[in-house]
Parts: structure tokens; sequence; C-alpha cells
């Protein structure tokens, strides 16, 4: 059994590197992933995880496992201790190529659903993804200050992280998501996109939730369906630019996530409204003056 939850940070960074690849090891402590940009691979105990720019992966305590950049990457990681052990300050992050750690077990960190119950997977999707990043960024910030203070602090931000962990796959988590807090990132996080292909599966993705699920606690908070709200974004941002600055319609388009037509801008994968027309929009501006 594991000791009470004090979260240990023992290493930190937001490595940005070509082509990489970590050798097979297994670590005595826990290893947080988050890809920034770029691509990256896992092979955990046989199994392979591919993951993209703003997706999570935990390695857990004792698993086998190699990763591996196949290109350039940005990876910001955080190793720590989740579980309070008297010798964590002696314990340290097991190099690439290490398997054999017989003779380390009392440096070992059991795993999550060994002492909580609470199985989370390699492949990851906190409840919050844009404030479990920000926390997790934050963390890696303020750790290498390498202080007494910023040790500290990093401590701190760590245990909120391991509690999102937690609460994302415990049996509870269903409530959470129903929750009206629970989407607040979404605005901004299509607000940051609007000119990239979103659709409802990809938000839902982000969120953790299947396409219905999330659809249905969408709409719950904001009052239409996700596609339409998207479409809303669109059609406010299109407008403002079109009052306020000289861009072409082909430069407003890009940038709202249209297509350029002179009948129609393009629609969000799973939107069946058709919006007004940009063109009409600049048209009507210029009758007025």
């Amino acid at each position: 059994m594991g000791g009470p939850i004090v979260p240990y940070v023992r290493d930190a960074s937001s490595p940005v590197r070509t082509a990489w690849y970590t050798a097979p090891r297994c670590l005595l402590d826990y290893l947080l992933m988050y890809v920034q940009e770029g691509e990256m691979i896992a092979q955990v105990e046989g199994r392979g995880h591919s993951f993209r720019a703003g997706e999570f992966c935990l390695i857990q305590p004792g698993e086998l496992h190699t990763l591996e950049g196949p290109a350039n990457t940005i990876t910001p990681y955080v190793h720590l201790d989740v579980f309070y052990h008297p010798a964590r300050e002696r314990s340290f992050v097991v190099r690439s190529g290490m398997v054999d750690v017989s003779g380390l077990e009392g440096f070992m960190q059991p795993r999550l659903d060994e002492v909580t119950g609470v199985t989370v997977p390699t492949k990851f999707v906190p409840l919050n993804p844009a404030q479990f990043r920000d926390t997790m960024l934050k963390t890696i910030g303020i750790w290498q200050r390498r202080d007494f203070l910023g040790r500290l602090e990093s401590h701190y931000l760590a245990t909120g992280l391991v509690l999102w962990l937690l609460q994302s796959y415990s049996r509870g988590s269903a409530d959470l998501q129903d929750r009206p807090e629970f989407l607040n990132w979404i605005t901004s996080f299509m607000s940051l996109h609007l000119s990239e292909p979103l659709s409802v599966s990809d938000m839902a993705a982000r969120a953790g939730l299947s396409a219905s699920r999330f659809s249905r606690v969408f709409s719950n908070r904001f009052g239409r369906p996700p596609h339409q709200f998207l479409l809303h974004l669109r059609i406010q941002r299109a407008q403002d630019l079109l009052h306020h600055t000289s861009l072409t319609m082909q430069e407003i388009s890009d940038q709202c996530g249209f297509r350029m037509s002179t009948t129609s801008p393009r629609r969000s994968r799973d939107s069946p409204v058709r919006p007004q027309v940009p063109t009409a929009a600049r048209t009507s501006r210029h009758a007025e003056r």
C-alpha cells in the first residue's frame, strides 16, 4: 500500500527536440507528458499509443516502455512521486535503457489503481484539458527556478494535477461533467481555432466525452448545439473583420474557417446551418456609406 498522497516533483522540463528515442526502461516514479507540438509514439507494456499535439500521456511506475518523437517535437514533462515516501529525495529518474530495477523496490511508487482503485489510461483526457495543460506548464516553469519557494509551489500545483487526474477517471466523474463550469474552457478553445476545420467529434475528444454526450452537455451549458455555437463565433469574427479591417475576402475566409466562395462560406463539418454570406455583409456596409 502507498502512503498519503503528497506529490513530489522530481524533474520537469519542456524539451524542444528533433527526432528522438528513449530506449526501454522501467520508472520508479510517474511521468506526465504533454505533446505541445509534433507527434509522439509510446510503447507501454507491448501496446502502442500515438499522440498528437494537445494530447496527454501517463507512464506509471514499473511499466516497461519506450518513447519516440519521429520528427520535431515540444513535449513538456513532469517526473513525480504521487505517494509520500520518506526517502523520496534519494530516488531518481531512471535513465534510458534501464529495465532492471531489482534492488530498488523500496523506491518504487505504487500504481494509482493499486491504492486509489482508479484506473487511468496511458493516453488520458483530463476533465478540463486546457486548465490541466496550463497548470502543468506552470508547474514546470516554477520548478525550474530551483529555489525553495519554487519547489514548494511546484509540489502544490502537482497536487492539483493529481486531483484532476483522479477526478477524470473516478466513478463520480460523470457527475462532474454535468456541472456548469465543466466546459468553461471550450469557448476559448473554439475562438483560438476558428481557422481550423473543427468538428463536434474533435471537441468531444478533447473533453473526454462521446460526441453525443458532449453535444448534450454543451447544449445544456450554452443553450445551443456546439456546431451552431461555433458557426456563430465564426460569423461574429468575420463581421468584425469586415467592419474594422481592410483584409481581403480571402484573408477573412482563412481566419474564420470559411472556404472562399461567391455563394457561401464553408460550414463546420458538423453544421447543417448555412450562415450569412460575408460578401453580402461587406456589400451592405459599403451601400450604407
